[in-house]
């Protein structure tokens, strides 16, 4: 079906991301593809699994130590996370 009116390629995009309902996965994709950018590749080399789901960050870290460190600047991930993604998504991170 064609349309009279010319749209951009973004307009698009974002009216066809809403009408399926795809949100909720994209954005899940890009908090797990951005972990290794926000926390860097030391981090990143010890982590074993990331999920996201209703606004809690789960990672699976295979050091005790490094999960320790990271307990104490929860606040700080939180912050960094909603800043890339431009919006209040995280709300909380539980360490593993």
């Amino acid at each position: 079906m064609r349309k009279d009116k010319e749209q951009s390629l973004s307009e698009v995009l974002r009216q066809f991301i809403e009408t399926n309902k795809l949100e909720k996965g994209l954005t899940e994709a890009e908090v797990i593809r951005l972990w290794p950018e926000i926390m860097g590749p030391g981090v990143a080399n010890y982590t074993k699994n990331i999920q996201f789901s209703k606004g809690v960050l789960k990672v699976y870290l295979s050091s005790a130590v490094l999960r320790e460190e990271l307990l104490f600047g929860r606040k700080k991930i939180i912050a960094m996370y909603n800043e890339a993604l431009n919006g209040d998504y995280i709300k909380s991170v539980l360490l593993v």
